[in-house]
């Protein structure tokens, strides 16, 4: 079997009854490409989601909140979509990954964030992966905690988070490998948040730390 750094999924559904963390799911967790498809194969796609519902793919002893000792002081780079492109455009956002055969051991992250982008054909791309966060960040692998999508009525999110938002150095080399890997032209802009900053004030209103 291919191993892969153990990760666990979970599902997030806002039911105002209940209390956040009661909300929160634990699904499944694996390590290793057989169990990863076995997972893959038996979950609904992000896009057939209820408005409030979340996926986070975050590794295995970290979980999807900000309070985590690996998440409180650490921020996301996040993309924003509009309603009109969960249909068309949200699942392959979270799903698709380039497969490499030679790193077969490691799944390499290729979020696409913007419809505005051109998409390559899809005999290129293999579009039946999660977005896992594999050692695709060199010397800073260890920084990245996990990837969450959002679904909301006014429009979706997806971000990577990562462990230390002062830590300038490995921020931004995540970010730049993260834009490289998405394709994204130089005018395409995408924003770094602490978690600490989002938790203050609305997404709208929080400022990037940095932006690449």
């Amino acid at each position: 079997m291919a191993t892969v750094e153990p990760w666990a999924l979970w599902f997030f559904k806002n039911d105002k009854s209940k209390t956040w963390q009661a909300n929160l799911r634990l699904i499944s967790k694996f390590d290793t490409v057989e169990d990863f498809w076995a997972l893959y194969n038996h979950i609904q796609l992000s896009s057939n989601l209820m408005p409030g519902c979340d996926y986070s793919l975050f590794k295995d002893g970290i979980e999807p909140m900000w309070e985590d000792e690996k998440n409180k002081r650490g921020g996301r780079w996040l993309i924003t979509l509009n309603k009109q492109q969960r249909r068309s455009d949200l699942d392959r956002f979270w799903l698709e990954t380039r497969w490499d055969l030679a790193t077969l051991p490691r799944l390499v992250s290729n979020f696409w964030p913007q419809v505005i982008l051109p998409l390559q054909p899809p005999k290129v791309l293999e579009l039946q992966l999660l977005c896992l966060i594999g050692e695709s960040f060199d010397d800073y692998s260890d920084d990245v905690c996990g990837a969450v999508v959002n679904v909301r009525a006014k429009g979706d999110k997806i971000a990577i988070w990562t462990t230390e938002c002062e830590n300038r150095e490995a921020v931004t080399h995540i970010g730049r490998v993260y834009k490289e890997r998405l394709g994204l032209p130089p005018k395409i802009v995408i924003g770094y948040q602490s978690h600490a900053d989002t938790a203050t004030k609305s997404g709208s209103t929080t400022k990037n730390r940095f932006v690449v």
